[in-house]
């Protein structure tokens, strides 16, 4: 038995699945704020009902919004900020008495799709989250790859591939530089563009649908997105050339850029032709628990 849990800012979420990938628990509970001890006890209890319910102990593996840094085994980059400078892996160890693996959110939706998802089959997936912010995960044989800084697969931020004269320098992006991926891709960055070009404030999802309905705004600005998105993506292609790009997040729902963003893809690929599969995630909101879980792979 596995067992996996997504930790989040607002909820915990746990998940139990056999080795064929069938779910045979989900539990959750709220995020405890402020303090880093008692996230810790609340993962660790978490786990402990699980295995009292179903009989059995299980590995056990924990997505974060964030990374283990090699350097100095402690949480970095976490938008959980009460995760930063502890030693979580080591401290749910100790709390559970076995070894717990600890991975990023974004790597683990990434896993779990390469591994019975979207991307099944595919000997290098890449693993995309595109909501708030703007994500990614890199699998090559059914492993992450997570690199010597524990950041693989972080496109967002990257600059955007290719930028117009009116894209320089960029919009800023939290983490300080401008032009970021994530400055043009994120949810908040679409409405940000379409409200710039027509005054209009609307969430991301409002623009696609009045895009779909022939919105001429809509559509520029869809049509805007969509392009700085396969220029974002034949970057990744001419990089890593994967078997499948999976897409997650909120913005994965939007159906047309399955759609247009092939269409406009093969002008950024370095080669005659661009037939990377661009497919929305299996699991949808529960890849990132699942993928927790095959942190530990089938042996």
């Amino acid at each position: 038995m596995r067992i996996g849990i997504d930790l989040g800012g607002t909820k915990i979420e746990g998940i139990a699945i056999d080795d064929d990938g069938r779910e045979r628990q989900r539990r959750r509970v709220a995020t405890p704020k402020g303090e880093y001890a008692p996230i810790v006890s609340a993962v660790t209890s978490l786990v402990k009902d699980i295995e009292k319910d179903l009989g059995q102990k299980g590995t056990v593996g924990v997505g974060i919004p964030g990374a283990i840094s090699p350097a100095t085994g402690l949480v970095k980059n976490a938008n959980t900020i009460e995760l930063i400078g502890h030693p979580l892996d080591k401290d749910l160890s100790a709390g559970l008495d076995r070894e717990v693996r600890v991975a990023n959110d974004a790597n683990c939706f990434a896993l779990s799709e390469a591994t019975d998802g979207a991307g099944a089959g595919g000997e290098v997936v890449f693993g995309v989250i595109i909501g708030t912010g703007v994500g990614g995960g890199i699998v090559v044989h059914g492993r992450l790859l997570t690199g010597p800084h524990a950041i693989a697969g972080e496109w967002g931020h990257n600059p955007l591939g290719w930028p117009r004269d009116d894209e320089r320098p960029g919009p800023p992006c939290f983490c300080g530089r401008p032009g970021c991926n994530e400055s043009f891709l994120a949810g908040p960055s679409l409405s940000r563009d379409h409200r710039l070009a027509t005054g209009r404030d609307l969430k991301a999802k409002e623009i696609a649908a009045r895009a779909e309905s022939g919105d001429s705004g809509a559509l520029a600005t869809m049509a805007r997105y969509e392009d700085r998105m396969a220029r974002a993506l034949g970057v990744i292609i001419n990089v890593l050339d994967p078997d499948f790009i999976v897409l997650g997040g909120g913005l994965s729902n939007i159906d047309r850029l399955y759609r247009e963003v092939p269409r406009v893809l093969p002008k950024y690929v370095f080669s005659d032709l661009a037939t990377t599969p661009i497919v929305k995630a299996k699991y949808g909101d529960s890849s990132g628990v699942r993928g927790a879980a095959w942190l530990w792979p089938k042996r």
